[in-house]
């Protein structure tokens, strides 16, 4: 008798909790449709009006204004043009959001009815067009939504919610900028982050975890080479730069065909060698551009020693008498994942967007992202994908085995509708999860206090 009443109780149990569950999905959903009208809106008018690195000035007065209507605390110019809006709910964990503000010297070429003409001058001056060519614009209105249902149901959590719009990701130079400006010290330093990338890997709808490393450690090197000059006619009294240069750009791939284990992630990419005035004299020096991507920190650390020892060892084989100047001028470490805390919001955003439609395993990716900065601050972090592609378009190139514009083409355009519906049905559900317990019980779902 008393199993057969254990059963029916733990039944009615079960029932119970589907149907709450339900009711929750069925409420997030009204939620989410209440607030998305105003949220395309606001997609459309930023991708509209794209602007470039460290100017976002026009971006980030719009989202200041909308957080302070949403009843937010908000702060601007931080670490620049940064923006960071703090809504205190009662006792609790502190959470944090964070989106970019800036796009990308790309001139749209879409075709869209809504595409950027925006053109602007760059810091070297040039006249470039600038689009939305790596969807922030579908991070922002994400936030934009999400932050408006949250600032709508306070009933439905508890702590601290900080919205950080960070300027200056494409130059990987913002969240530093704000860590330099304080933004854990002046605010409450989170217990945990969260931060969303748009792409078209996946089909609109769908989001993606990566436990681990998710993006690559990226470093910008610079390499002047300095040679000897004179009449293109008579190479035998001169030492030629272009050709050191040229050598060290097919040697440098040795060190990740023959030092780097084949297992580990690395990239060596000569983006550019300049040099020369006319094609008949032999410059005194040559300038390289290169962009080293890795994961692992000891790869990292090797890959720019061996870079440095490549450039001298060409220039002495050629006879230069002034070594080659290596300089690396920016770089950022790779995101890493919690895996713990990305197992736990895994089951959090099947809930929200449906089992199907969350892809965990996402390959990681050789691309980078500033994010890490923060995640260096010690803040646990889930930076997780969300599918941007048209689901027919995208089905019809994988049967053909192409790609879809990537992130940072002129022909990058994700389908904005279920994105949007998406990103911020998951931003919500993983807010709300986060938001319901203390400070400890947070601390448990990240690899640092697992266990504990």
């Amino acid at each position: 008798m008393i199993p057969g009443m254990i059963r029916s109780a733990i039944f009615v149990v079960v029932i119970l909790a589907a149907l709450t569950a339900a009711a929750q999905n069925s409420q997030l959903k009204t939620q989410v449709e209440a607030v998305f009208p105003d949220a395309q809106a606001w997609y459309l008018d930023l991708h509209q009006h794209p602007e470039l690195s460290s100017h976002e000035t026009r971006t980030a007065a719009a989202l200041a204004e909308h957080l302070r209507k949403l009843g937010y605390d908000v702060t601007e110019k931080v670490g620049g043009t940064g923006v960071v809006a703090i809504m205190k709910n009662g006792a609790g964990p502190t959470v944090m959001l964070r989106t970019e503000l800036d796009a990308l010297p790309v001139e749209e070429q879409t075709g869209l009815p809504y595409a950027s003409k925006v053109r602007a001058k760059d810091d070297s001056g040039r006249d470039v067009g600038v689009m939305h060519a790596c969807g922030h614009d579908v991070h922002l209105a994400s936030l934009l939504g999400t932050a408006a249902v949250m600032a709508k149901s306070k009933d439905t959590w508890h702590g601290t919610l900080m919205l950080v719009g960070q300027p200056a990701e494409e130059i990987i130079a913002g969240a530093q900028g704000m860590i330099k400006d304080g933004i854990f010290t002046r605010f409450p330093k989170p217990d945990v982050g969260i931060a969303l990338h748009v792409g078209n890997s996946l089909a609109a709808g769908q989001v993606g975890i990566t436990p681990g490393y998710m993006n690559a450690a990226a470093d910008s090197v610079r390499i002047t080479v300095y040679g000897k000059g004179g009449h293109g006619a008579r190479p035998e009294t001169t030492v030629d730069p272009v050709l050191i240069a040229a050598n060290i750009t097919v040697r440098l791939q040795s060190i990740v065909a023959r030092e780097i284990h084949p297992g580990d992630a690395a990239v060596i990419t000569v983006g550019y060698i300049q040099a020369g005035t006319k094609n008949n004299i032999i410059p005194d020096t040559a300038l390289m551009g290169l962009t080293v991507r890795s994961r692992k920190p000891e790869v990292r650390q090797h890959l720019l020693a061996a870079i440095e020892r490549v450039a001298r060892a060409e220039a002495e084989a050629s006879g230069a008498e002034k070594m080659p100047l290596v300089e690396k001028y920016e770089g950022t470490s790779a995101v890493y994942n919690d895996q713990v805390l990305a197992g736990h919001l895994a089951s959090v955003l099947a809930s929200a967007v449906g089992k199907d439609n969350v892809v965990v395993g996402e390959p990681p990716t050789m691309t980078s992202e500033d994010y890490s900065a923060f995640v260096e601050q010690g803040i646990p972090s889930l930076y997780f994908s969300l599918g941007g592609a048209d689901p027919q378009k995208l089905a019809g190139a994988r049967a053909s085995h192409k790609e879809l514009p990537s992130n940072h083409s002129p022909l990058f355009a994700p389908a904005a509708d279920p994105a949007l519906h998406a990103g911020i049905a998951a931003e919500v559900s993983v807010l709300r999860d986060l938001l319901k317990g203390s400070p400890a019980d947070v601390a448990k779902l990240t690899e640092s206090k697992a266990g504990n």
